[in-house]
């Protein structure tokens, strides 16, 4: 064997050092440190594939638009706590050109990023009937919003949906939903972790067994647009982003401005409520709220005891982004375009070096290039594969902390890779595979 840019002993004196138990089920936050860690104390240049952080200059409308509200004096200022009135307007326009749904502004409300949005909806959408206990996942899925479940005391059921695909989907689903104990349904799309995207047959599978089960349907949007297959980047015409509001009632939508407009450092995002559902008559709610309308209940009672509204001149700069996007001045799917091109080419070199794709088919086509990928290599699991990764340079997250049934697999991500560290990634895989030979 060669020897690795990393000890072996060194890596795992740092797992034991960094108070990591087990790292196949280590949080992301906790390889982060990991790798800061074994960065730090050997000086090796990390290829950082373990958190989904933009990769991208962050969209500079906002950033003008922030520094005009701060230098007027917002700083000093409560924020409304349903948000700035045009950035509503902008908000509901943005459904209105990218996904062809109709919102009322009042039903869209700022929250600080997609994390508060869900742990929100956890909050009041589980607390609607008395009779039903939490979520079910449709996983692999970003696991804090788990973590949030379990933080409020709630259950929740969860499936691996990709041997489910397709018409296999509906029965799946069903099997769950006829105990009458699920209260929100929770997916993302495209996926994270495993940039799965499903189709408008399966988002009208899940949005008819909601309305046939009275179940709020809470479609995680972080990656807006980003199933670079098809154009979803011009403001008003077809193909629109798929989603579920099509096709039920009862949907909340959550929208990150983090990596669609590489904005994450903000802490700004999109609560967006059906116009029925913020309407809705739920007695139970007031059990933990002063209202029983639900979307009264989500702002004067859930964001209000969350943060009190969310940054003021934050909410000027999200307007000001969605504005320009709504008026075609700003392509934002054009912009985060790279990230799928990245994803080919470390996709091919994991490829030629033995590794394989884990989730690799949207049903019968292949999986798009996107923001994440997954990959296995024959004979490890998950956490042994990290580890054995480490010594190389090279981080990423194990699936088994994202409900993912594969325990073999890793997930990958792209973001902070730049492309002239791809040589360098190039040369560590060709090492590895040479000290990790495959029998075919």
């Amino acid at each position: 064997m060669k020897n690795p840019p990393i000890n072996h002993q060194t890596v795992s004196n740092a797992i034991v050092a960094s108070g990591i138990t087990d790292l196949g089920h280590a949080s992301i936050r906790e390889i982060v440190k990991l790798v800061n860690m074994l960065s730090g104390e050997t000086g090796i240049e990390f290829i950082r594939m373990e958190m989904g952080v933009p990769g991208l200059p962050s969209a500079e409308v906002g950033i003008k638009a922030e520094i005009e509200a701060l230098k007027k004096g917002v700083a000093s200022d409560y924020p409304d706590i349903e948000g700035l009135p045009g950035m509503k307007v902008e908000a509901a326009r943005f459904v209105k050109n990218f996904l062809d749904v109709d919102v009322n502004p009042s039903c869209c409300v700022p929250t600080g990023g997609a994390m508060m949005g869900g742990m929100a909806s956890f909050m009041v959408a589980n607390r609607n009937d008395r009779t039903k206990e939490g979520t079910l996942f449709i996983d692999p899925g970003f696991p804090v919003q788990k973590t949030q479940t379990r933080i409020l005391g709630q259950d929740y059921r969860s499936f691996d949906v990709y041997n489910y695909r397709g018409e296999k989907l509906g029965p799946k689903l069903e099997s769950i939903l006829q105990c009458g104990k699920v209260s929100t349904i929770l997916y993302s799309n495209p996926n994270n972790p495993s940039w799965i995207c499903l189709t408008e047959d399966e988002l009208r599978t899940i949005g008819t067994l909601a309305m046939k089960y009275d179940v709020i349907v809470i479609e995680d949007l972080a990656y807006f647009g980003m199933d670079f297959r098809e154009n979803y980047s011009v403001p008003g015409v077809p193909p629109f982003q798929p989603t579920v509001a099509r096709y039920c009632d009862d949907y909340i939508l959550l929208i990150s401005s983090s990596k669609i407009f590489s904005y994450a450092g903000q802490r700004i995002g999109l609560l967006v409520m059906s116009d029925h559902l913020y309407n809705r008559h739920y007695p139970d709610l007031l059990r933990y709220y002063s209202t029983e309308i639900f979307g009264r209940a989500m702002i004067f009672g859930a964001l209000y005891a969350l943060s009190s509204g969310v940054a003021h001149s934050a909410q000027y700069g999200f307007a000001a982004i969605l504005k320009a996007v709504n008026e075609g001045l700003y392509n934002f799917v054009d912009n985060t375009r790279v990230y799928g091109e990245k994803a080919s080419m470390m996709k091919d070199l994991f490829l030629e070096n033995g590794f394989r794709i884990v989730y690799d088919r949207d049903i019968d086509r292949p999986l798009a290039d996107g923001f994440y990928f997954t990959i296995s290599y024959p004979g490890m699991s998950g956490g042994e594969l990290l580890q054995a990764l480490l010594s190389y340079g090279i981080a990423a997250i194990t699936l088994n902390i994202t409900g993912s049934e594969r325990n073999e697999g890793l997930r990958a991500c792209v973001s902070q890779i730049r492309k002239k560290q791809l040589p360098l990634l190039q040369k560590r895989l060709e090492l590895f595979r040479e000290n990790n030979p495959v029998n075919e």
